[in-house]
């Protein structure tokens, strides 16, 4: 049984194989055919834009933007050491 499926697993890659192999050479040499990137692309902008919103929407309907200014103000009450800025920076002198 595995050796069928193993020969009918192969059968269909060949089978979907082939004519892409075969397409990917007949290229149309009209005055639309440069147009053809420019939909397909155009064509899955909008395809991800509109899961990208109905994403959105499913996530806000399910509360997850819910009270988000409480949220926010929970990292700028913490204190930690300043790590980045450099000593000259934070000497007053210079600026006086």
């Amino acid at each position: 049984m595995s050796k069928r499926l193993g020969i009918l697993f192969i059968l269909v890659v060949v089978a979907l194989a082939t004519p892409v192999a075969a397409l990917a050479h007949d290229q149309p040499e009209t005055y639309q055919s440069r147009w053809v990137m420019a939909d397909w692309m155009l064509d899955t902008f909008f395809i991800f834009s509109g899961l990208a919103l109905v994403a959105f929407i499913a996530a806000w309907k399910a509360g997850a933007f819910h009270d988000l200014e409480s949220h926010a103000s929970i990292p700028l009450l913490v204190e930690e050491e300043d790590y980045y800025t450099p000593d000259w920076a934070l000497d007053e002198e210079e600026w006086v």
